[in-house]
């Protein structure tokens, strides 16, 4: 099985971004920048779309934009290519992001995700543990080539985020939905996450699961350039990558066979108890929530699993390579806890 990876990077946003680019390099260079997904969305070069994407990042989220400098430079990449890259939602509705969480809500909110990705980045993804200047510390699951924060993170601030895919058919000029979410994770609480969400225009659409120390309420928000719901779970519940709120009930978008049948499936196993077991799951052959077959039908395979308890005073997690065998990372808020694992050194 392929090992998931830990990083450590920091210092100035360009600074933390050339590391995770550096990180990143190899799987890129040698695949990602070839790969028919990248031919895909770099025939966006130079469209309005992305032109006015681009003006919105540099006007509204200038550390961001810094810290997308970086990780082009640590790419060795044109700065325009990695942002279209990191703008691949918004531009193209069948980019390779699925994603299964189960979220429950109580005196010990619990929020368990499988990350489902792009099969070629299994080995070359990590834990990343960021500390960067003027903003907060936080710990996130990336791809190479990739904002953090459009996973799985948890801040020192008290925040945990988990994000599913929406597949939107309908795009307007805005913020790029990865762009949005690397911003979230300087948030403070809920409320300045639906407040960031809510104020600016935005392009793709993603699913959200979001949890803070300080608040009793686990949140399901979904967002497209149409519209921007959020809710309060109660219970259990269990989320498969396509919009499900009545706000979004007419959103156009795609929803693929595994993304209705994980859905489907999921919702029968809540009961069981366990979230582990039901993101292990592979009872529908076709559709596994577990997937793990390199020829998916959304051509996605889980990458890790993370399981985030959010108590009143720390936010408790593990991060699995597969959800039915022992953690390889216990973190504590934003940072690893117990034994480092072997860190990964940039070039």
């Amino acid at each position: 099985m392929p090992t998931l990876n830990y990083l450590e990077a920091g210092g100035s946003p360009f600074e933390t971004g050339r590391m995770l680019g550096r990180f990143g390099a190899e799987a890129m260079q040698e695949y990602a920048r070839h790969s028919p997904a990248w031919a895909t969305v770099m025939r966006h070069r130079g469209t309005p779309a992305a032109e006015a994407m681009a003006s919105l990042v540099r006007a509204r989220f200038p550390r961001i934009r810094d810290e997308l400098q970086g990780l082009a430079a640590g790419l060795e990449l044109p700065f325009e290519d990695v942002f279209l890259w990191n703008s691949r939602g918004d531009l193209w509705a069948m980019a390779p992001d699925g994603c299964t969480t189960v979220q429950e809500a109580g005196a010990l909110r619990r929020i368990t995700h499988n990350e489902d990705g792009d099969p070629a980045f299994a080995g070359h993804c990590a834990i990343a543990v960021c500390a960067v200047e003027g903003g907060a510390s936080f710990a996130s699951f990336v791809y190479p080539g990739s904002l953090p924060g459009h996973t799985f993170a948890v801040t020192e601030g008290g925040l945990a985020m988990t994000v599913n895919n929406l597949r939107c058919l309908e795009v307007r000029p805005g913020v790029p939905r990865m762009v949005l979410t690397r911003a979230l994770l300087e948030a403070t609480s809920q409320h300045e996450v639906c407040t960031l969400l809510a104020s600016n225009e935005r392009a793709g659409g993603f699913h959200l699961t979001v949890a803070h120390r300080a608040a009793p309420e686990l949140l399901s928000v979904e967002f497209s350039s149409e519209a921007c719901s959020v809710a309060k779970i109660t219970g259990r519940k269990l989320h498969a990558n396509h919009a499900l709120h009545p706000l979004l009930s007419d959103l156009p978008q795609i929803v693929t066979g595994s993304s209705r049948h994980r859905q489907s499936r999921g919702d029968v196993l809540l009961a069981d108890g366990d979230p582990l077991r039901l993101l292990a799951d592979s009872g529908d052959a076709s559709f596994p929530i577990l997937r793990a077959d390199p020829a998916d039908s959304d051509g996605e395979n889980t990458m890790a699993t993370a399981d985030i308890r959010i108590g009143p005073s720390c936010i408790e997690w593990q991060v699995y390579e597969h959800p039915a065998q022992p953690p390889r990372f216990h973190m504590i808020d934003g940072h690893a806890n117990i034994e480092k694992p072997q860190r990964a050194h940039p070039a």
